[in-house]
């Protein structure tokens, strides 16, 4: 879409949009049937066309609450890319039909809490330390793990499941609790433990946190994929347990969608 002299790609990470619309349905009924048939046609193609772009990913969600109607989740690495888009997107279905409700800007990220090396040795029995065949084979073992956990992390793969779940989040900075002000080590430790909780639900949730920090209203935005409502409410309610998210995390509002192909979205959303 853009020319290769003006990209505007990261030094690390690609760009992730959640883009979230209210259908103007009297707008809607103003066009002809020949016209709405274009419209569809234009944003499936639309659609289609994006997906085809180079480390390019494009959910279509059914919104399910009346917040919202249609959703878009987007991961591209370049900011141009990006921003093309969402311009695309707001009138593939003509003009004044879409109306923005919410829309997120986020970068995916790795964790800066993430296990060292050194600190997964330490984990290990003393007989395998101890052993430099044992060692390394364990060091290798866990230098593969890592690599796949910051590629998906980084340069992640949407997952097909359908239940999909954003909201955006904040660390506290008031008076008595501020998540910044805390030594790094203590962050860790309460981090490694807020993660612990994450790992309890392994094949059912997906997380995918993207930073946000001078892009948008808050830190981060944390985008969970399920198979069914309840894991979503499972693993939020038990997060809010954890010291992380009960001492030191603001939370903004939450959307669910359902990922759907267009053609049955256009029916759900009678179009």
């Amino acid at each position: 879409m853009t020319d290769k002299n003006t990209t505007l790609v990261p030094e690390e990470g690609w760009h992730c949009l959640h883009l979230f619309y209210r259908i103007e349905y009297g707008q809607w009924q103003l066009l002809s049937r020949e016209e709405q048939n274009a419209a569809k046609t234009n944003l499936a193609s639309l659609v289609q066309e994006v997906r085809a772009m180079d480390s390019t990913q494009l959910l279509t969600l059914g919104m399910v609450t009346p917040k919202a109607d249609i959703g878009f989740m987007l991961i591209t690495p370049d900011l141009h890319n990006a921003n093309s888009i969402e311009k695309r997107l707001s009138l593939s279905l003509g003009p004044d039909v879409l109306t923005p409700v919410y829309g997120y800007l986020s970068l995916t990220e790795e964790s800066e809490y993430i296990t060292t090396e050194e600190e997964y040795a330490q984990t290990l029995e003393s007989s395998v330390r101890k052993d430099p065949a044992k060692l390394e084979e364990a060091l290798r073992s866990f230098r593969e793990r890592i690599k796949h956990y910051r590629q998906e992390r980084v340069y992640p793969t949407l997952p097909d499941w359908p239940v999909v779940c954003f909201y955006n989040m904040s660390k506290r900075r008031g008076e008595q609790r501020n998540w910044y002000a805390l030594p790094y080590d203590e962050r860790r430790k309460l981090m490694k433990g807020h993660a612990s909780v994450g790992r309890e639900f392994a094949g059912k949730v997906k997380q995918l946190i993207t930073g946000s920090t001078g892009l948008d209203d808050a830190e981060w935005g944390v985008t969970l994929f399920a198979r069914d409502t309840f894991q979503i409410k499972a693993i939020v309610y038990k997060m809010r347990f954890d010291p992380v998210s009960a001492e030191y995390a603001d939370f903004g509002e939450f959307y669910i969608g359902i990922q759907l192909p267009l053609d049955e979205l256009f029916r759900r959303l009678q179009l």
